[in-house]
């Protein structure tokens, strides 16, 4: 039997000469989130914002109550609803308020990558680990919108800041078992799947009870409850709301949508790729990634190198980044990479890491990064993509404001045809899209197959207000995501939407306003519809 080495030689995370305190960090954090984010404030809600999290959390504000009653109940775990009611009796419930919480959640964040990275690495690798994380497009994106993935991330992120750092004493591997077993259960209270990686990790620390000799079994023992402890409050919230609705993992259709229906082989190994690219190329990560894979063929810089990572850490994170590359790959019935936020730190600290140990000038790949992820921000990849991966959500948004705007002051009576996120943006004025309710009819997307059905059905409604629910690489350009169409279409929901001027022909209607924004596009169609209309008496 072999003891196990340390995570950290040197403990620089902690005691290291002219390091800066963390929590005299976070106030210059908070601030560069903030200021960074000023012009996304007051935008109103956004895609799973608008479609569940901001509702349920406004019924909890409301009524008290941890199941949604205002929208479906998926069963998702109530702390972000928690953390957001109680912002709102600070802020009030406005938009500003919501996002300024996000950009604290965010900064705390950057803040468990910064000292995870000192712990591991140095504080020179610390700070260039978390501008790249602060600027990676879709971190930079997701730092003001109210989705549990970014309040998942921060509790992550710090539960394995504290599961890093160990040293020899007993009374400091206590205290940091019990603080990263509390950071991964509100981790996993913040979102579900977010128990990924503290099991993976109790499975790793298994590993090394069963390797290490009898001295170290205490402290290994000690790891392995902090890691599994995570999932008693899970088990618990999922006991109550089977006890509150019937439903262990949420509403039938959800529980298909994201789980039961994904379990094919062939889609499996599809997400395998899918995820694989996110992880590494998705959104410029290609520059790091392909520069790591270079320099790690080039021989040390120097024998006095900085210390790289000791393998026992590197055995772990490469645990963590296939545990969430293959159970993200299963669950899921969307591939969004939001799920995968903790997962980019890690990726940039082995790369950091190897730059630093092999190349003297490693700090003009982390400059070519930096670059790569700031125009990644709002240049859009040659491939089709989720709008909310970097600032083309902030387009999304503002076209969907004059396209709702123009429908609430021309036709404030109207029935509108549409597809979901609209549909919320319609119907709930707390959204932050329209003043009053607008009745709605809602179809799956805009595609040629949905608006023959929506077309067969005239009466149903007088309005519509169709619009791009994804990017797509102009007509014409390059389309990396072209080849594989087909089966994104059978396994992802993919579809083309119907353009303004072809929808209005097929629904016998005319568009009376349209309007592009780098891409993104959106279009009001009117139907003249005659109506037979008769008098009668009452009774």
């Amino acid at each position: 039997m072999r003891t196990p080495e340390k995570f950290s030689g040197a403990r620089p995370g902690n005691s290291a000469p002219g390091d800066i305190p963390l929590w005299m960090l976070f106030p210059l954090f908070f601030a560069a989130v903030y200021l960074s984010h000023l012009t996304l404030l007051r935008l109103p809600y956004f895609w799973d914002e608008g479609g569940y999290y901001i509702p349920a959390a406004w019924d909890f504000f409301r009524t008290g109550s941890l199941i949604p009653q205002t929208t479906v109940t998926n069963a998702h775990p109530p702390l972000p609803s928690i953390l957001l009611a109680a912002w709102w009796h600070l802020s009030g419930f406005v938009v500003s308020g919501t996002r300024t919480l996000v950009c604290i959640v965010s900064a705390s964040a950057l803040l468990g990558v910064y000292k995870l990275t000192r712990t591991l690495a140095g504080a020179t690798a610390a700070a260039v680990v978390t501008v790249l994380t602060a600027i990676y497009p879709i971190w930079f994106a997701q730092s003001t919108l109210a989705h549990a993935d970014i309040f998942a991330a921060a509790f992550t992120l710090w539960g394995l800041a504290f599961y890093f750092d160990r040293d020899d004493s007993d009374q400091s591997t206590t205290k940091n078992q019990i603080l990263a077993s509390v950071m991964f259960a509100l981790s996993v209270l913040s979102k579900e799947t977010a128990i990924i990686t503290p099991a993976a990790l109790a499975l790793w620390e298994a590993i090394l009870f069963l390797q290490s000799r009898a001295a170290n079994k205490r402290q290994s023992l000690g790891w392995l409850a902090a890691l599994l402890f995570p999932i008693a409050p899970l088990v618990a919230w999922y006991a109550y709301h089977y006890h509150r609705t019937g439903f262990i993992f949420g509403n039938p259709e959800f529980l298909r949508y994201n789980a039961t229906a994904n379990l094919s082989a062939y889609r499996i190994a599809l997400c395998l790729w899918h995820r694989f690219l996110h992880l590494t190329t998705h959104m410029n990560m290609f520059v790091p990634v392909v520069a790591t894979v270079a320099v790690f063929l080039i021989p040390l810089a120097s024998p006095t190198a900085p210390q790289a990572i000791r393998k026992p850490a590197i055995k772990a994170i490469a645990v963590i980044l296939l545990a969430n590359w293959i159970a993200f790959s299963i669950l899921g019935g969307a591939l969004l990479t939001r799920y995968l936020l903790p997962m980019y730190p890690l990726v940039l600290l082995i790369c950091v890491s190897i730059w630093r140990r092999h190349l003297r000038q490693w700090w003009l790949i982390a400059a070519l990064s930096a670059a790569a992820f700031l125009s990644g921000i709002w240049i859009n990849p040659p491939y089709a993509f989720a709008p909310e991966d970097n600032l083309t959500y902030r387009d999304m948004i503002v076209l969907h404001q004059q396209a709702v705007h123009f429908i609430e002051h021309n036709y404030p009576q109207a029935t509108v045809l549409t597809a979901w996120p609209a549909t919320s943006e319609l119907s709930r004025p707390e959204i932050g899209y329209t003043h009053h309710s607008i009745k709605t009819v809602a179809i799956p997307n805009f595609s040629i197959d949905e608006m023959q059905k929506a077309a067969a059905d005239p009466g149903a409604y007088d309005t519509a207000f169709i619009f791009s629910t994804k990017w797509e690489p102009p007509p014409g350009t390059i389309n990396l995501s072209k080849p594989n169409e087909s089966e994104d279409a059978k396994f992802f929901d993919f579809h083309h939407d119907m353009h303004p001027a072809a929808a209005a022909a097929l629904l016998h209607g005319e568009v009376v306003w349209q309007a592009h924004r780098k891409g993104e596009w959106a279009a009001v169609l009117r139907f003249p519809r005659i109506v037979d209309a008769s008098l009668r008496l009452p009774r």
